[in-house]
Parts: structure tokens; C-alpha cells; sequence
């Protein structure tokens, strides 16, 4: 995501770069003061738009104010008839009254083609022609236009004579002959109003475009566009249609109000085949609209004539709302569907969409009771208080049903066929998301069944996130703590992606994966890419929920491994703008809390990210969202312990309590552990002789989070190594080792080096010259200091950078 945009912005021609430009259109001098004149003339009524300007100096010559004289060899014009022209005339003027010198048939074919967008086929153009007699085409056309191409001499015929042609021969009234339609391909080409390429034809502007589509009645417009529609539902082949559904559907939408119940029956399938298409293709603003209008089309007798029907239309809807953040429009269609007596698998969709809402939007607590509710509806078992006990319970039953099963053995059972199950499966994977941040005592429960479901019933999406969930629970600073097996239940959730109609939950896959199982035996700077990719595909899946926790995970990593923090910053805000506009609220406040611990380290406004920081808390204790009191904290001491701010340090996690409980599983649980053991060191090395039975306490509390972190290491866990090496090292201060200290610092920096983790490194040289002040020896003392302020340097850390420059 660390990419360079450089924006570039095409605005209008000054007066300096027309005049060139009108006189290599001429090929004249530029110097020469007639040009000059001329060109100044038309910049200031195009406000020096190249395509207006040139379509200028085309309408000077079509009315032959401006010639070619052989006589002299170049152009010449007469001033005040220019002038006088300008001063009449606009844009919009010049190119209604060109396309109205045009030859009739010409006419014909820019209305119909204006209707079929900016690109258009001429195939279609001339079926639709063949299908609309003159008589029909010449009463949508706008008055004036008939009157000025009835008696305009290029047309080669009266407006009288072809209306009794018209009148005369109705097998010749429809359309015109191959030769006609050339000959007016033939003259919007020549007259630059349109590019033709083989069968494909585009206007040369949008100018052009709207020009063209004026020339059909206000009046008309609707009808005239519904009638287009009509004919290519009509002559178009299935797969043409299929390739030319949304024009059709659009043509079709805009003489809705004037069709029959059988035809509004029938549109509104359409409108809702072009939505699943728009959705599939990630155009939910586009959906939305089709969505819509099939609504609109069935009205008030929806529900009572095609229930089938508006059921779709009203669930894809509400998803295509929810996907772009209009969540008062998606409530709307939830609260219709769900107050209708229909069967409960007929309401899973829009509850589906509730439950994921809820917990966007920052109500925790109501999507867990949703959740439950809808599973409770489906007569599945709901998860109930639990206690250690029960979990292991559940964990025993469990790892029997697995019987040593490798990923590949679990990718490979049969398909779950029975919908209940599947309707459950999935309320219980947006259960657990809920549940990790609120109530994790009750997400052990809530995955255990989610896997009993697909090993004895069945495989479908839902298992995926179930068997990485499972790699949560083995992973970590919990009871289990096998981190190989959960990397293998990891490794089986990615197989079962693989497998055909798993993939929409392959985004909350990357994300358990990437953000709870893979860091503790790989290196960190290895989720990067993944969780970058899980954000890409979210968003074009529509799942832009879990894609923004993707990205939240990726950014706090790149914090952790040391990216600068300008960049970090840059990121940062450009997310944070992103997650406003899609209303990603939980995401969202977790990257104002990475963004305002940037900003304090980078010496940016400091008091008001204190202020922030304390609001965030504030609001998160009161909604019980414990998952994010946990990040502030974890932030705060991040801080604290750059700053060596030891005082505020250990007060923090006097209160904070067990935040790892909340973290779980997390890289963030273990760089909290790792920070919260410094500061028990710390501060019970500045205990003073008085509190020996407080310094006995802290040096208890250390030693109990050193063990977890050395667990981790013999497990393989390569990212807390350097951890280690730092603990055991201000351990060994503590009790007086100092040969013991000495080793243990110097294995910190080297590894500090070999990980390239910027800020661990400053703070293995900064606790090393605290450890040489101590010793007296000052060369050691000021040379890991120098080293210190180099690496915070580096990683951009400006207000720390000041604090040791206060202090040497």
C-alpha cells in the first residue's frame, strides 16, 4: 500500500496554448495577428476546450465563414461575421444546429444511437431502425428539428415528399436501405461527431452525446427510450442479451410507468438479473438502482403477486446497501422482509445482513442477540455460560472427532447438504466475530460447534472461518497452546477454500489466518502481502467489512515491524477516509487509535492525541467493546515505554488487567506481554530498598510473563526471540547479574539487526546504555545511546529523537 499517487489534473487551454492550436488546425503562423485574433475570439466563448474549439472553427466552415482561398494559398475569414457568431452562439447551439444540417436518416440513427450510451453498436442501431417506421421516429423528434431537416437543401428531398413515401409504402417505412445507413455512417463520421471502428462506434465527446439525444422530444424521451428497449429484448440472441443487459434493463426502466402488470412482472426479473450481475462485478452502486427499480415496478402488489420476486429483490438490495454504507436504506428493506409471515429460512438473507450491520456499525451486543435468536428460530443449539471445565470438555469431544485428521483429510469430506445447518454455520461465524470482542469466554464454544457441524455433517463456506477459528483457539496464550496444530487447522481452512462454492468466506479466512495462527511460528513481515490481498478480494467480493479488518490487521503489523512512520501516517489517514465513506465504524476507530499513536511518537499535536486516546477509552468501556479498550492500552504502552515514561507505564497495566484476554491469539497479545514484562522490570528496578515486598510483587509478575514468552519460543514463535533476549537481559540487571545482562543485550542487538525491526532495536540500544550509565562506563554508555537516536531517527520518531537529545 506504500505507493506514490501523483495526481495530475487536464484542465482547459490557456489563451497561450489556443492560439497554436487554432493555427496548426489552419496551418498558419502563430505569430501572425489574425490568427491570434481568431484564436482569442474562440477561447473566450469555449473557455478553451480543444474539442470545442475545434468544433468551432468546423461550424465557421460548414456555414463558409471560413474559406480556403486558392488565390493566396491559405485560410481567410471575415472578423465581424466570426464575432457576430460568437457573441450568438454557444456549445450546445453549435452542435444542435450542425446535427440539424444533417441528412434526415443521419438524424435518425444519432437519436437511436444516443440512447445506447457513448459506445454503441451499429448492428444494433440498424435493427432497432428497421423496427421504428419514419412516421413513429418523426413524432419523437423535437419540432424544430423537423423543421429545419424538412427544408434543409443537403437532405436531396422535401419533407413532403417523405412523408408520402412514409404514407404510400409501409413495407418501405421501417428503417432504410443498406446504402442509406452507409451513406449516414458515412456522414457522422466525416463530420467528426462520432469514431467508427468496424462495428463498433463511439461519439467523439459526451457533448456530442447529449446533442444527439436533444434532438428527440422532451416529450417522447421515455416512451422513445422504452421502445429501444422493447425492440432489442425482442431481436437480441440470449447471449447478446446477456452481454447488453444492463443497456437493455435502463432502456426498458425508463417506460415503466406505462406497461401492463404482466410486463412489470417481467421487468422487475430483469432489473433483478441486472442487479446479481452488477453485485457479482462489484458495481453495488449499480445494483442498488436495478434493485430498485424492480421494486418499484411491482409496487404495492409485490407481496401478494410475486413474493418470490421482491423476497430477492428486497435481500440483494438491503446486501447492496449494506456494501455501500447507506444503512437507513438497508434497514428499511430488513424490517419489510422481517415483518412478513414467511418461512425462516426465506428471512435468513436480510438477517444475515442485520447481524453483519450490527456489528459494523459498532452494536456488538445487538448482533450477538440477533445471531442467537435466528439460530434459536432454526431450533440449532445456541452457546450458553461456560466455564473451563466445559471448555475442555468441548475441546476432548473435539480433537477425538478430528482422530489426528491432517488438512488434507478435512478438505476432503463430503459437502454439507442440509440448508439448516448451512443457514446456522454461517450465524455462527458472525456470532463468533462478535463474540471475540465482547464475550471471548463464550467463542471456544461457539467454534467447537461450528466444527463438530462440518466434521460430522458436512463441509460448506462457513467451514473455512470454523477450522481457522479452531487454529485460534490452538494458538496463543491459552490452555491449548499448540500453535503447529493450529497452523495445520489454518492450512486446512485455506484447502477448503480451494474446493468449488467455498470462496465467500475466503476474506475472513485470510484474516483469522494471517491475523491469529501463521505469526507465532513465521515471521511477522510475512502476513503482510496475504492481509493486503484479503483487503483486494473483499472488495471485489463486496465483503468490504472483513476486507477493512484485513487492512486494519496489515497496518498495525506494519507498525510492528518497523515501517516509517510517515508512511505508516499517509496510509493511515487515506484508510481511515475509506472506512468513514463505506461507515466501517469497529475498523475504523481501531486505525484512529494506530493513527494517533503515530502522531504522538511523531511529535504531531501531542495533547489532542492524549485527549483522543482518553475519549476512545472512555466510549469503548461504556459499550462494553473490550477488544477495543485492549488496542488503546496496548498503544498507550507502547508509548510509555518508548518515552520510558515508567511511572505511567506500570499504573497502565496495574488497571488495564488481563488485556491479552481480549487480544487473543493476536500479534498484539504478544507484543503487549513483551511490553508489559519491560515495564514490570523497570519499575522494580526503580523500586526503591523500602518497597522490597512491592519489588517482590513485580519481580513475580515478570518472571510469570517472561515464562509465557519463553513458551512461545520453544514453540518456535521466531518473532519474540529478540523479546526474549531484551527480558532476560533487564532480568539479569535486576538481580545484579552483570555478565549475564552484557550477553543477553549484545544477542538483543544482533538479532535486533538480522529482524530489521527499527523501533526493538532502538529500544535494545537505549536499555543497553541505561545498563552502561549504571556501569559507569560511559564509551559503551554514549555509543548505544548514539546508536539509539539513530534507529529512532530512522524509523521517524521526531518527539522521541528530541527527548534524548534533551537529555545528553
Amino acid at each position: 500500500m506504500n505507493v506514490s499517487i501523483a495526481k495530475i489534473k487536464i484542465g482547459n487551454l490557456s489563451v497561450d496554448f489556443a492560439i497554436p492550436l487554432v493555427a496548426e488546425a489552419l496551418g498558419m503562423d502563430e505569430d501572425d495577428s489574425k490568427v491570434e485574433m481568431l484564436a482569442k475570439t474562440i477561447h473566450r466563448k469555449t473557455e478553451g476546450n480543444p474539442f470545442f474549439m475545434l468544433m468551432f472553427l468546423r461550424s465557421l466552415y460548414d456555414e463558409k465563414l471560413l474559406q480556403y482561398n486558392f488565390g493566396v494559398m491559405k485560410w481567410t475569414w471575415d472578423d465581424d461575421a466570426v464575432n457576430s457568431k460568437i457573441v450568438t452562439e454557444n456549445v450546445a447551439s453549435v452542435l444542435v444546429n450542425k446535427m440539424n444540417r444533417l441528412q434526415e436518416e443521419t438524424q435518425r440513427m444519432l437519436m437511436v444511437a444516443s440512447c445506447l450510451g457513448a459506445t454503441f453498436r451499429l448492428s444494433a442501431v440498424m435493427e432497432i431502425m428497421k423496427n421504428i417506421s419514419r412516421v413513429e421516429m418523426r413524432d419523437s423528434m423535437r419540432s424544430s428539428t423537423r423543421s429545419v431537416s424538412g427544408t434543409a437543401a443537403t437532405m436531396g428531398s422535401s419533407s413532403a415528399s417523405l412523408r408520402s413515401s412514409d404514407l404510400a409504402n409501409s413495407s418501405a417505412d421501417r428503417g432504410g436501405s443498406v446504402s442509406s445507413f452507409a451513406s449516414s455512417i458515412e456522414e457522422f463520421e466525416g463530420e467528426g461527431l462520432c469514431e467508427v471502428d468496424d462495428e463498433e462506434c463511439r461519439f467523439m465527446h459526451d457533448q456530442i452525446q447529449s446533442a444527439a439525444f436533444e434532438l428527440i422530444s422532451p416529450e417522447q424521451r421515455d416512451s422513445f427510450r422504452g421502445r429501444i428497449g422493447s425492440i432489442l429484448l425482442q431481436t437480441l440472441s440470449p447471449k447478446e442479451l446477456e452481454a447488453s443487459l444492463f443497456e437493455v434493463v435502463g432502456l426498458l426502466n425508463c417506460a415503466a410507468s406505462n406497461i401492463t402488470d404482466d410486463e412489470r412482472d417481467e421487468l422487475a426479473k430483469m432489473n433483478l438479473k441486472a442487479g446479481i450481475k452488477a453485485a457479482e462485478n462489484a458495481a453495488f452502486d449499480t445494483a442498488k438502482v436495478y434493485f430498485k427499480a424492480g421494486r418499484e415496478a411491482l409496487g404495492s402488489r409485490g407481496w401478494e403477486g410475486d413474493y418470490i420476486t421482491m423476497l430477492d429483490l428486497c435481500s440483494h438490495g438491503a446486501n447492496a446497501y449494506f456494501v455501500t454504507g447507506d444503512f437507513d436504506a438497508m434497514a428499511t428493506l430488513i424490517d419489510e422482509v422481517l415483518s412478513k409471515e414467511i418461512d425462516t429460512k426465506e428471512k435468513y438473507r436480510v438477517s444475515d445482513i442485520k447481524v453483519k450491520s450490527l456489528f459494523t456499525v459498532g452494536k456488538v451486543g445487538e448482533s450477538i442477540n440477533a445471531a442467537i435468536e435466528f439460530i434459536r428460530q432454526l431450533g440449532l443449539p445456541t452457546p450458553q455460560k461456560t466455564s473451563n471445565l466445559t471448555i475442555m470438555r468441548e475441546y476432548i469431544r473435539v480433537k477425538r472427532l478430528l482422530k489426528n485428521k491432517t488438512a488434507e483429510d478435512i478438505a476432503n469430506l463430503p459437502e454439507l447438504d442440509d440448508e439448516r445447518y448451512e443457514m446456522g454455520q454461517r450465524m455462527n461465524e458472525h456470532l463468533a466475530s462478535s463474540l471475540y470482542h465482547v464475550k471471548p469466554r463464550m467463542l471456544p464454544m461457539v467454534i467447537f460447534q461450528m466444527v463438530t457441524t462440518s466434521l460430522m455433517h458436512g463441509l460448506n463456506s462457513s467451514s473455512s472461518p470454523a477450522f481457522a477459528g479452531l487454529g485460534l483457539l490452538f494458538c496463543g496464550p491459552n490452555p491449548i497452546g499448540k500453535p503447529h496444530q493450529g497452523c495445520e487447522m489454518a492450512k486446512a481452512a485455506e484447502l477448503i477454500l480451494e474446493k468449488p462454492g467455498m470462496r465467500s468466506s475466503a476474506v475472513y479466512t485470510i484474516f483469522l489466518t494471517q491475523n491469529f495462527c501463521y505469526h507465532w511460528i513465521s515471521p511477522l513481515q510475512d502476513t503482510i502481502a496475504p492481509l493486503l490481498k484479503g483487503y483486494q478480494v473483499g472488495f471485489e467480493m463486496g465483503d468490504t467489512g472483513r476486507a477493512c479488518w484485513c487492512l486494519m490487521g496489515r497496518m498495525y503489523h506494519l507498525f510492528f515491524i518497523s515501517l516509517a512512520l510517515d508512511s505508516i501516517q499517509k496510509e493511515l489517514e487515506a484508510t481511515i477516509h475509506v472506512m468513514t465513506q463505506l461507515k466501517q465504524d469497529a475498523a475504523r476507530l481501531r486505525i484512529i487509535v494506530l493513527l494517533t499513536t503515530v502522531k504522538k511518537l511523531l511529535g504531531i499535536d501531542t495533547e489532542a492525541c492524549d485527549e483522543t486516546m482518553d475519549s476512545i477509552l472512555t466510549n469503548a468501556a461504556s459499550t462494553r467493546d473490550f477488544n477495543l479498550v485492549a488496542h488503546v492500552n496496548l498503544m498507550k504502552l507502547e508509548v510509555f515505554v518508548c518515552f520510558q515514561e515508567w511511572e505511567q507505564a506500570i499504573d497502565l497495566v496495574r488497571k488495564a488487567g488481563n488485556v491479552r484476554r481480549f487480544l487473543s491469539s493476536t500479534f498484539h497479545s504478544v507484543r503487549y506481554t513483551f511490553l508489559e514484562a519491560v515495564t514490570y522490570l523497570k519499575a522494580a528496578q526503580l523500586s526503591s530498598g523500602r518497597r522490597k515486598k512491592e519489588k517482590r510483587q513485580l519481580r513475580k509478575c515478570a518472571q510469570k510473563t517472561i515464562h509465557l514468552i519463553q513458551g512461545w519460543a520453544k514453540n518456535g514463535n521466531v518473532n519474540v526471540v529478540l523479546y526474549l533476549y531484551i527480558l532476560e537481559a533487564e532480568f539479569a540487571v535486576l538481580n545484579g547479574k552483570n555478565k549475564k545482562a552484557k550477553k543477553s543485550f549484545n544477542a538483543a542487538i544482533a538479532t535486533s539487526r538480522r529482524n530489521g525491526f527499527l523501533h526493538d532495536r532502538a529500544l535494545a540500544h537505549e536499555l543497553t546504555s541505561a545498563y552502561f550509565k549504571a556501569q559507569g562506563d560511559d564509551y559503551w554508555r554514549n555509543y548505544h545511546a548514539e546508536c539509539s537516536r539513530a534507529c529512532y531517527q530512522e524509523w521517524g520518531c521526531g518527539e522521541k529523537v528530541k527527548k534524548l537529545d534533551a537529555n545528553m
